[in-house]
């Protein structure tokens, strides 16, 4: 074995034993933050739901054979599923942006954005299993589903790197006609990127929310003096004498992002949050549990 080939093993086993490390934890802290959200009557569940039907969709990657109405579909030139109210409705898409800017802590102390982002996601995935709906990851082609084995099935995902780059733009592959969808970044990059993305659920009836997780350091500004600033992939870098010059500007820009987030949520349909990651997350996770049955109603 060559010493390359030896440098790339020892480097995928480091990967692995962390990822095995890691994923027990973000499993514990999730199931603990879930908890903290008192379930009520959560979905519909009305006797007969599953059985009204609500619309044929066209066939999409990931969906059973069986789940094709091959009569409708023989009255065309593609394949179409028979969807039923129940269906529509009780899927849960989630999008977790894990660019370089996710990573940012600007503190020990705190979690990573990213760390924050996968915990509130996997606590909304629980929740939503406990309440009988099905859930997926949008940068997947596989389906919505529910159960014990789908929530293992998609904080492994999480844990394996999907996005290069310094900032994340959203590509979704699976957002099922109907459902409800929830994106989870720093919105960071550029937006137009995640209007595109919610114009085109819009059309397709899908409504959610946007989760934007900011460190407190990124809202506050707090630098003064000689400052080196980087990208978390150390791909771009600005230096400064006079770093507390550019904290009105840069307060402004991010209030401009904010707006203009809330501005495209308001426009689609969509709910719009920040959340900080030296905040307890059961108050955004709350807010996620009314929201998504806000855009439901």
């Amino acid at each position: 074995m060559s010493l390359s080939a030896l440098h790339t093993s020892d480097t995928l086993r480091s990967r692995s034993e962390a990822l095995a490390a890691a994923f027990p934890a973000l499993m514990a802290d999730a199931q603990h933050l879930a908890s903290t959200v008192l379930l009520g009557v959560h979905g519909r569940k009305r006797a007969g739901t599953g059985d009204e039907f609500w619309q044929y969709r066209p066939a999409e990657a990931g969906d059973a054979l069986r789940t094709i109405d091959w009569r409708r579909s023989a009255r065309s030139d593609g394949h179409f599923v028979r969807q039923t109210e129940w269906q529509a409705a009780q899927s849960v898409m989630i999008g977790v942006d894990d660019a370089a800017s996710m990573t940012f802590t600007g503190a020990k102390s705190r979690p990573s954005k990213l760390r924050r982002a996968q915990t509130l996601a996997m606590a909304l995935s629980i929740l939503a299993v406990h309440g009988g709906e099905r859930v997926g990851l949008t940068h997947l082609a596989e389906p919505p589903r529910g159960g014990r084995a789908q929530l293992v099935r998609m904080a492994q995902a999480l844990m394996d790197g999907h996005e290069a780059g310094d900032y994340g733009t959203p590509r979704p592959q699976s957002m099922p006609l109907g459902s409800r969808a929830v994106f989870f970044s720093d919105f960071l990059g550029d937006p137009a990127a995640i209007e595109q993305v919610m114009g085109r659920a819009a059309d397709r009836g899908v409504k959610g929310a946007l989760v934007q997780i900011l460190d407190p350091d990124e809202e506050a500004f707090p630098y003064d003096g000689r400052t080196v600033f980087m990208s978390m992939s150390g791909s771009l870098r600005f230096e400064t004498l006079k770093a507390k010059s550019l904290r009105e500007e840069y307060l402004q820009r991010l209030a401009a992002r904010k707006d203009r987030l809330l501005q495209a949520t308001r426009r689609t349909g969509w709910q719009f949050h920040v959340h900080h990651t030296d905040q307890p997350g059961d108050p955004t996770l709350l807010w996620l549990y009314r929201a998504l049955e806000k855009v439901r109603a």
